[in-house]
């Protein structure tokens, strides 16, 4: 018997499989996104594809030019620092401390963010009022400046700095949720569910977290960069990672006395930042895009 349908009835695709499309058709997205994978697998297995472990100092080649130059070699591409340590091997070892920290702090802001905006939008009243005026307040202070203030507090040291860059991401996690939520129980679709009898709780997780993934997603893609960003600072301003740790703030920091006679110490950590946070950026733009997209189609 022939299951064959006269009618040909066009399958509608999910708005994951819509969103993906739309951020596949452009190239710059795509080599974004594939470069920044390629990033996230030499975080995972940075010991594994450093050359040389990143603090061992051979001696007999201090500052030893990249292997392009005359003087270079292969077998240290990236050269050597002062110390005649690895530059490529710290590089690599370094995406565990600025990426990985990064991903780290975004995840723990995101979460207690999300939640704390979420249930005030939830909440209404008095108590959503009095957060929602604590967080302007919050918000006029700069990431990297209340990072700062909690390490003055705390003291230096890695723990002590991802402790300072997730507080300092949190009050944003917390109004771009409230906002959202806002909007969302703004809908008729909300005051349907609460017609049918729907409590808080799965009111929110059946109906309002989906439809405040769009802005959340964007939200997380946004605090990676400026996460990077803040450890890349602090550690150049010797407040984040301590030496010999391959922070790429912290390697351009001991680089800069050598601008001028071995500039590849410190413009290299520079360009993995500038690329990484560049892969970012650039994704987030187009997740942005795609969502926009498929909102006007």
């Amino acid at each position: 018997m022939d299951r064959n349908s006269i009618y040909q009835d066009d399958a509608v695709p999910s708005i994951f499989k819509q969103v993906t499309n739309a951020f596949g058709a452009r190239g710059a997205y795509m080599v974004a996104f594939w470069t920044l994978m390629a990033m996230l697998v030499v975080m995972v297995f940075s010991a594994v594809l450093a050359p040389y472990h990143p603090h061992h100092q051979h001696t007999d080649l201090l500052l030893l030019p990249p292997s392009w130059a005359e003087q270079g070699t292969v077998e240290f591409f990236f050269g050597t620092d002062d110390l005649g340590r690895d530059i490529l091997s710290r590089v690599i070892s370094g995406t565990r401390y600025t990426l990985g920290g990064a991903l780290l702090t975004v995840a723990i802001s995101g979460l207690i963010g999300v939640a704390i905006g979420a249930l005030a939008a939830m909440l209404r009243g008095l108590r959503s009022s009095i957060l929602h005026h604590l967080l302007d307040t919050v918000l006029a202070i700069p990431s990297l400046l209340l990072a700062i203030l909690v390490i003055a507090i705390l003291g230096r040291g890695w723990s002590t700095v991802l402790l300072a860059v997730t507080i300092g991401l949190i009050p944003q996690f917390i109004r771009v949720s409230h906002q959202a939520v806002l909007e969302v129980l703004a809908t008729e679709y909300v005051r349907m569910a609460r017609l049918d009898g729907y409590s808080k709780f799965r009111l929110f997780y059946r109906v309002v977290l989906p439809n405040i993934a769009e802005p959340l997603i964007i939200r997380f893609t946004a605090a990676i960069s400026s996460a990077i960003m803040d450890l890349a600072a602090l550690g150049f301003l010797s407040l984040g990672a301590q030496a010999p740790a391959p922070e790429w703030g912290s390697m351009m920091a001991s680089g800069i006395a050598l601008l001028t006679t071995a500039p590849w110490v410190i413009t290299l950590p520079g360009i993995a930042i500038f690329i990484t946070v560049l892969s970012i950026n650039l994704v987030g733009a187009g997740l942005q895009s795609s969502f926009k997209k498929l909102e006007s189609s």
